[in-house]
Parts: structure tokens; C-alpha cells; sequence
């Protein structure tokens, strides 16, 4: 026994379970709750329960949204002849709060990873198939620099290249404010292969 109360202790399971959150950053999650009024105690669970009612996937980006389809994909300003192909929504809100990427998105949720069990039928990728019409001038892949982010780009640029649609991925390399000398090989790699004239 772990000494916490049955209520206490399924709190802290429930915490627990999210992910990067460890049994110390969950206790005191739940804690934290415990010392909330009332009031407050209702506005998270009624935030979460409404979260979950209203929030659903845009049926032509696979964005998160609460309006279908959602008001990127409906934005009257937006660039339709550019789709941008990102793994998650956390990478749509990243790539928005730049203020420089005016096109579309497609959210994939998630990467092929044969290791975790996870295919291409296990990912959004025929929803960005039938997405390709002649409007699409430009597919530009924003996968992370991981191996699976890799595999993933290559596997949709495969499919896109006899579809006529021109595939570009994203530039990795050094960050602004990094060392060369405690750069990684690929790091290193990926940023001479990206590199501009100035």
C-alpha cells in the first residue's frame, strides 16, 4: 500500500497515466486539486468533459476543432494550391504562432513506426491522398527529424510524386544561437544539404 487514501490514490493513477507525467508530478497534481474550492474543482472537470463533447477532428485537415470543417480549412486568406503535412496538432499551433505559413495543414497523428506497430493505414495519409487535386500546387512534409518522421516523408513523397503535386520537406539543421561543435553528425549533415545562398 502506498499509504494514499482509495479516492487520493486513483487521482494520482489518473494523473499518471498522461504522458511525461511521472508519480511525484501526479501527486502533486493531485494535491493541488484537493486545495481548489468547489468552484474550481467544477471548472476543470467541466473543462475537461467539454473538451471531450466538442473538440473532434476536421473531416478535411484531421485538424483538432470544435467547427467542421475547421476555421483554417474555411479561412477565406488561406493559400489552398499549399497543404503543409505535420504529425500532430501541437505542430499546426507551432508553425501557426511563426505568423509566416498562410497555406492549409494536414495532420497525420502520428508516424509510421513498424517497431511501435504503427503502418500507413494506421496514419492519416489516405485523407491526404484524396486531398490532391489539381488546386494543390505544393505538398511541403513537416515531419520531426526522427527516424520515423524521416520514413514517414519519404513514404508520402513516394505516393505523391506520380500525382503531380510538388513535394518539398521542411529544413533542418542547426538552431539559431547553437554550437557546430556539439551538433550531432545528421544535425550537421541536414544543415549543409539546407543550405541558402545569402
Amino acid at each position: 500500500m502506498n499509504g494514499y487514501i482509495p479516492p487520493l490514490a486513483r487521482l494520482i493513477d489518473e494523473f499518471a497515466a498522461m504522458p511525461g507525467v511521472g508519480r511525484r508530478s501526479a501527486a502533486r497534481m493531485a494535491f493541488y486539486v484537493l486545495k481548489m474550492t468547489d468552484s474550481q474543482a467544477n471548472s476543470l472537470a467541466g473543462a475537461i468533459i467539454d473538451a471531450k463533447k466538442k473538440i473532434k477532428y476536421c473531416s478535411v485537415c484531421c485538424n483538432l476543432t470544435d467547427t467542421d470543417p475547421c476555421a483554417i480549412c474555411t479561412g477565406a486568406r488561406r493559400d489552398r494550391s499549399v497543404i503543409c503535412v505535420v504529425e500532430n496538432a501541437r505542430d499546426v499551433i507551432a508553425l501557426e504562432n511563426t505568423n509566416e505559413y498562410k497555406g492549409l495543414y494536414h495532420v497525420l497523428h502520428g508516424v509510421i513506426s513498424p517497431m511501435d506497430g504503427i503502418g500507413p493505414e494506421d496514419i492519416r495519409i489516405r485523407e491526404l491522398l484524396k486531398r490532391i487535386t489539381d488546386e494543390v500546387d505544393e505538398v511541403i512534409i513537416a515531419t520531426n527529424p526522427t527516424i520515423e518522421g524521416e520514413a514517414t516523408a519519404m513514404y508520402i513523397s513516394k505516393l505523391l510524386r506520380p500525382l503531380s503535386v510538388k513535394v518539398t520537406r521542411i529544413a533542418h539543421g542547426l538552431p539559431m544561437g547553437g554550437d557546430l561543435e556539439y551538433a550531432d553528425e545528421v544535425t550537421l549533415t541536414k544543415a549543409m544539404e539546407g543550405r541558402q545562398e545569402i
